[in-house]
């Protein structure tokens, strides 16, 4: 091996570039012994992924379990929300408030929730007969009901000039019955029988009263929609894999009956598909649980795994056909598996970093430990199976069997005696011209279309600036999305989109978001609330809010029957003796806990209720409440926290979703950081970087305009684009900064017909595999469907519009390749006429 030194290089040049080498020859030596192994032992390779799927598969079928606890999974796994619920829940125990109105502050537990809604221009306050009809009937149910506790009014209208808010209207009416469990499993179980019969008899209510349109909730009602969109996606999913086996067969296929492999590119979809249930097994008998983000995992392996297939295929395209079978398979592992092996090395790293402790989403580093697995099978699965596979296609073509039949593929003669239609499905197409010529394979539709056709439009010089104002407007759209961001903490993105979870929510965000929900505001240390700055401080703190307080009705009371309480002992003493006997007030018993220290007492923690005023963005306004009153918790004299079950899902939604994709994407970074100067040319990987922050960011911005929040599934449709970007712009911008052709469009006129018909098979079989998404009715499948179309599109739009451009305008140069070869041709040119000079008899006339 000899290494030239360019003129003016400086030595470390040198030993980078020697050093390069040596890595990418070990790499290709390495997949080169590979393959040989695989074709010398066919039977065992493919035995033993098979093996390993029936033993797995039966395993899951035997272990499923779907994951019953969605908190667990959406919520932030590590937030100051669970904290406050901790702390809250061990002042005011739940048993100690069941007939609190506001009992649900420390947990949602079981309930039932109902909305009436009356026909459009009725008044709800006139239908009081069918909402007493449907109290009494829930009233009648037994198991569990603990008690009833109010409602609340949606749509309403005031009376015009009404000094005292009186109300004339309402369009909806909200009830609400909370069940008391007291963490009893046998309680539990009795609440969820209940809600069962609860959402029954709604249904039923809602045919015997048409008047009323009746809207139903119950605790567990948002895990079982959010299930349900495995269930409504099962027939969806098989339809998917049937496009993709089409596609893939249909784009495997040739004219040439000896040359073509449609079972070929079938049999590829089944090597990911087998793997994909192998690590199911895997993650079943390790005591996984089943989710429903689970179901983007075929979706996301089929675009890696396929990929993997077709890069396969065209290797053994570009290998010498007159080579023996075997060698022809270990020429295609070494020309493929290197950048296979990079690319499915990134998606291990991605994913393993989704797995990581830094994750704070549950669904999130479950999905991407699955994912982990599925790629380190599909690598395996790819190169043993599939390589079998390929091994015996080989075989058959080699002894020139048809590629669809089996059947030994008749002379030449005895073809030119049988019909057309004979003719045709049997020729191998190449009878009429040398059966050995430079590469046969050309003849494939997709490699011909891109070498005739499409090679020459795009990079044609007048095409160009088309695809540079392209590109600005993609970018542009890009960028004004990315500023447009926005979290998706609303768990109603992740359910089945015909829900009636899903009704109950729109109903509601449209009669009762003028409120937010009860917040509860805990003092947990003793305050000295006879103190008039004591008290100016809480008023100030309530300011804003529409409170619940017992603080402001003792003081209303003391001010109405004219007692004064300006000392520790008067306060503490007609608060017990006198204001907590009223029955009118006696219900704030439980926001009170006093503590005796010989004959004194002292309140030592207190509870108020807050309801803060919020227009039809009530998601972002309690967050934005939720920000502003933690930091007055530390800066301020009273200590106290607040607290709503909604805030286990919102606290730090946003930077808890993100996490995973900044890690895996400064890992991605620092790993072609690091391999700048190792792997086969530096140039390489910092077109590689480009491409994938404008691949990522461009699908960021277009998914933000196309009305897609930052929710777990976005998150990792994220993470997995930057795998995709890379899978297909690698090849492709490695094989143009090595080619050594005169000119940039020359390079990569080269690179498109090298790795083009790959990069289209497996993008189209991804999309087409897609469509299928669109009519399962979930918003969970809906986003998975955008983000992943997105994902395709824009990977599509750079390797064969926007690279193919950019690429002939900016370095690498290709000038010392030209130089080189017109050096070689000059001295070629120099020996011949030395040679003709000693040997003039040599020179003939024609």
């Amino acid at each position: 091996m000899c290494f030239l030194r360019r003129p003016g290089a400086p030595a470390s040049w040198i030993w980078w570039r020697m050093l390069r080498q040596v890595l990418r020859r070990g790499l290709q030596s390495f997949c080169h012994r590979l393959g040989s192994c695989v074709s010398r032992h066919p039977v065992f390779f493919l035995t033993v992924p098979a093996v390993l799927t029936v033993t797995f598969g039966l395993g899951a079928l035997n272990r499923f379990q779907p994951e019953g606890d969605l908190e667990r999974l959406v919520a932030p796994s590590h937030s100051l929300a669970k904290i406050e619920r901790s702390l809250a829940s061990s002042l005011f125990p739940l048993d100690q408030s069941k007939s609190q109105l506001y009992s649900d502050l420390h947990t949602p537990g079981r309930y039932g929730r109902v909305i009436l809604l009356s026909p459009p221009g009725d008044n709800i306050l006139l239908q009081a007969e069918g909402i007493l009809q449907t109290h009494r009937a829930v009233l009648e149910m037994k198991d569990g009901r603990n008690s009833f506790i109010g409602h609340q009014l949606g749509g309403v209208v005031e009376v015009p000039n009404s000094k005292d808010q009186r109300v004339k209207s309402a369009r909806a009416i909200q009830i609400t019955y909370y069940l008391q469990t007291y963490s009893s499993a046998t309680q539990d179980l009795i609440g969820e029988k209940w809600e069962n019969e609860f959402c029954k008899l709604m249904r039923k209510l809602q045919e015997e009263h048409r008047d009323l349109q009746l809207y139903s909730l119950a605790s567990f009602s948002l895990w079982r929609d959010f299930h349900k969109t495995s269930i409504l996606a099962r027939s969806q999913v098989l339809v998917s894999l049937v496009l993709i086996l089409t596609t893939a067969t249909l784009s495997s296929s040739m004219k040439d009956c000896l040359r073509g492999k449609p079972f070929l590119g079938l049999l590829g979809v089944l090597t990911v598909c087998i793997s994909v249930i192998t690590a199911a097994g895997i993650f079943f008998i390790t005591d996984g649980k089943y989710n429903s983000t689970l179901l983007g995992i075929p979706f996301f392996a089929m675009g890696h795994g396929t990929k993997g297939v077709f890069e396969l295929l065209s290797g053994w395209r570009r290998t010498k056909e007159n080579l023996p079978f075997k060698d022809r398979v270990a020429d295609a592992y070494s020309d493929v598996m290197v950048t296979y092996t990079m690319t499915s090395s990134l998606y291990f790293i991605t994913f393993g970093m989704g797995a990581s402790p830094f994750t704070n989403i549950e669904a999130v580093k479950v999905f991407c430990q699955n994912m982990c697995v599925s790629i380190l099978l599909n690598y395996f699965y790819i190169f043993s199976f599939f390589g079998s596979c390929l091994v015996f296609a080989g075989q058959l073509e080699q002894n020139r069997y048809h590629s669809i039949f089996c059947c030994k593929i008749p002379s030449a003669e005895y073809l030119d005696r049988k019909p057309v239609w004979f003719q045709t499905v049997m020729s191998d197409g190449h009878q009429q011209t040398s059966h050995h010529e430079t590469n046969p394979y050309q003849h494939h539709f997709i490699q011909h279309f891109l070498r005739e056709h499409y090679n020459e439009w795009i990079t044609n010089i007048y095409v160009k600036p088309f695809v540079v104002i392209l590109y600005l407007i993609y970018a542009s759209f890009s960028f004004m999305g990315c500023l447009q961001i926005s979290d998706g903490a609303n768990i109603i993105n992740l359910l089945a989109s015909d829900s009636p979870s899903v009704s109950y929510a729109m109903v509601q965000q449209k009669y009762f978001s003028n409120y937010s929900p009860v917040i509860g505001f805990y003092v947990y240390e003793p305050l000295e609330y006879w103190n008039s700055s004591v008290q100016e401080d809480l008023r100030r703190l309530c300011s804003g809010f529409t409170a619940v307080s017992w603080v402001e009705q003792y003081y209303q009371f003391l001010k109405v029957s004219n007692i004064s309480a300006n000392n520790k002992s008067d306060f503490i003493s007609v608060l017990q003796s006198s204001f907590l006997k009223k029955p009118e007030f006696q219900h704030f018993r439980n926001d009170i806990i006093f503590s005796k220290a010989g004959d004194e007492n002292n309140i030592i923690a207190s509870r108020l209720y807050l309801v803060a005023r919020t227009s039809r963005d009530k998601q972002k306004e309690v967050v934005e409440v939720l920000e502003k009153l933690r930091p007055l918790s530390l800066s301020k004299s009273i200590r106290f926290i607040v607290f709503n079950p909604s805030f286990v899902f919102m606290d730090h939604y946003s930077l808890s979703v993100t996490v995973p994709v900044l890690i895996a994407g400064f890992g991605v970074l620092l790993v072609l950081i690091l391999t700048f100067f190792l792997v086969i040319h530096p140039l390489g990987n910092f077109w590689l970087i480009l491409s994938v922050t404008s691949i990522e960011l461009g699908v960021l911005g277009l998914m933000t305009l196309w009305n897609i929040d930052m929710d777990c599934i976005s998150i990792l449709c994220l993470i997995y684009t930057l795998n995709f970007a890379i899978d297909h712009c690698a090849p492709l911008l490695y094989t143009f900064v090595l080619a050594t052709e005169h000119t940039r469009t020359q390079c990569i006129k080269s690179s498109l017909q090298e790795h083009g018909t790959a990069i289209l098979q497996n993008v189209t079989s991804f999309l087409i595999g897609l469509v299928p998404l669109l009519f399962v009715p979930s918003n969970l499948t809906f986003t998975l469907f955008k983000c992943l179309l997105l994902t395709g599109g824009c990977t599509l739009l750079h390797c064969f519009v926007i690279l193919p451009v950019f690429l002939t305008f900016f370095p690498p140069s290709k000038k010392h390749h030209k130089k080189k070869k017109r050096a070689k041709r000059k001295e070629r040119e120099e020996i011949e006429c030395i040679e003709i000079q000693e040997n003039p008899d040599h020179v003939t006339t024609v």
